[in-house]
């Protein structure tokens, strides 16, 4: 059953309140959690107004004007579940703190309503999930007011190594909002453009290595991978049972540890998360003070050579240390080490997953295993591989499967390397709380022809070894032309320390106030 929480005041309170309070002015690019929470139980706004904003906002940013094509399809109920809301509000019966709050869901999580759920792929279009995913259960427990699906790299990421992040042969290409000819990274491509541009409140990604820690650095956001376990992957189409979570996308480190708080529970449907201990109060720990005292190694083996990004990297450990943070200096983990391993884990489970995915949430799907897929793609070729193939998709068919000699070396390999003789040792012998180093490099021109252009990042040791990673904007950088680009400001930590480091983001982002809005600038080069 869902619970029903009693507000502040009941339904005189709240008229009262209404004639009493300034109506609020609704600025979806401006909204956060705590702005809408409080005004709707003032009475000085409605859901059904959040909801109508949002979606105007929708219609002027994403399928007109700038045209960033983040959403992939628009909840056809959003406006219907509005009215409910604000119906048991004024009853006085709030279903928690996240009521009302418009969240976007990227279009690899399932939802058992009349919104899709595709992975980007033209394979799965017409899909719709047999139910909830766990996740959408909890933030429907909370309140939460499920607006859109946003657009993807297609199978998140997985079906070519000459892919274009962000383009997805159901969705199309999702545009950079702080310059439309720069990449979004991916592949929670749509979550990250469609937040920055204020299209919803919270976003949720999934990453299985840099797929919400790389577009929130590109796309001006604070990012949160939790530990692998932290959240249950029930309902997410998989790549990796090894590897993939959900997490966070927001615009300041309170949006992502309210959302970080609605999702975390344990799933019975996921044994990853029995191993998790009770989520702390995630929004508690955000304290201005957290960094004090805090020891912190700097990646210095991982530094980003882009003298912008250096420069800001140097700017933001001054003010580290200004906020009481003791930093050493420290050698990371290096990828190097474990890639080609970890491609071949990241494949064997692919392979395994997606087939039991479509057999729970989409038994009525065109397609029911990988060569299905693969048989589709080769058939609709001209629509669905205009731009790169499948080669990625062919090398997991051909691999052997979960009980082969090769998927568990490779996946010993990763987890000693990354994890084991990799951040954990480093954590235990240098005697530090957090790892931080710049996130990643500067958003990269998109090109569908040549595929991305790496432009560096430092999400890989974490995602190998399951860890959390939290990104906080540090800043901008000026490119050719007059456009500046995002960069964010990484916090690693040990496992199940989300709220640690959302504390430490916290105090950082407080101290700095880094993160400037996109101005959607069409040209980024001269």
């Amino acid at each position: 059953m869902r619970s029903k929480v009693k507000g502040p005041q009941g339904p005189a309170g709240l008229a009262s309140m209404a004639s009493a309070q300034t109506p609020m002015k609704l600025d979806p690019a401006r909204a956060t959690t705590a702005s809408l929470a409080r005004a709707l139980r003032e009475g000085r706004t409605s859901v059904q107004a959040i909801a109508q904003a949002h979606l105007d906002r929708i219609a002027a940013i994403d399928r007109a004007g700038p045209r960033i094509n983040s959403i992939i399809e628009r909840n056809p109920d959003a406006l219907k579940e509005a009215k409910r809301l604000d119906q048991l509000a004024r009853k006085g019966q709030w279903l928690g703190p996240l009521h009302g709050i418009p969240v976007l869901l990227k279009d690899n999580i399932a939802t058992g309503d009349r919104m899709q759920t595709t992975a980007g792929s033209l394979a799965l279009e017409g899909t719709r999930a047999a139910r909830d995913a766990h996740i959408v259960e909890q933030l429907r427990q909370a309140g939460a007011l499920v607006l859109a699906k946003t657009n993807l790299s297609e199978w998140a990421n997985i079906r070519s190594n000459r892919s274009t992040s962000g383009w997805s042969s159901r969705g199309g290409l999702t545009r950079n909002p702080y310059a439309l000819d720069r990449n979004t990274s991916g592949s929670s491509s749509g979550t990250g453009a469609a937040i920055a541009a204020g299209l919803g409140v919270l976003g949720v990604g999934t990453e299985t290595d840099g797929s919400i820690i790389s577009p929130s650095t590109r796309n001006g956001l604070v990012g949160l991978k939790p530990t692998v376990g932290r959240v249950s992957r029930d309902g997410i189409i998989p790549i990796s049972h090894t590897q993939d979570t959900a997490g966070p996308m927001t615009r300041t480190v309170a949006d992502a540890a309210a959302l970080l708080q609605a999702i975390s529970a344990a799933d019975p449907r996921d044994p990853a998360t029995s191993g998790a201990a009770a989520a702390p109060d995630y929004l508690a720990a955000l304290k201005p003070e957290a960094l004090q005292g805090v020891r912190i190694g700097v990646a210095r083996n991982q530094l980003n050579p882009h003298m912008g990004i250096s420069a800001l990297f140097d700017r933001s450990l001054l003010e580290l240390r200004q906020l009481g943070a003791e930093l050493v200096d420290v050698q990371a983990p290096r990828p190097a080490t474990w890639s080609a391993d970890e491609l071949t884990v990241l494949l064997v489970e692919l392979k395994a997953g997606v087939a039991a995915w479509i057999a729970e949430f989409a038994p009525q799907a065109r397609v029911r295993t990988l060569e299905d897929i693969i048989a589709f793609n080769e058939a609709h070729a001209a629509r669905v591989m205009p731009h790169f193939g499948q080669e990625l998709f062919l090398q997991a068919r051909d691999l052997g499967g979960l009980d082969s000699p090769v998927y568990k070396a490779a996946l010993e390999k990763c987890r000693r390397l990354a994890r084991t003789e990799g951040l954990d040792a480093l954590f235990e012998k240098e005697r530090i709380q957090a790892l931080v180093a710049p996130s990643g490099g500067l958003a990269s021109l998109t090109d569908l022809g040549a595929g991305d252009h790496s432009t560096g990042g430092f999400s890989s040791a974490a995602a190998v070894a399951g860890l959390p990673h939290l990104t906080v904007p540090m800043g901008l950088v000026g490119v050719q032309g007059g456009a500046v680009l995002p960069v964010g400001l990484s916090f690693v930590g040990p496992a199940w320390s989300e709220a640690a480091l959302l504390a430490y983001g916290f105090a950082f982002e407080q101290a700095g106030r880094h993160r400037v809005a996109p101005s959607f600038k069409r040209h980024s080069t001269v």
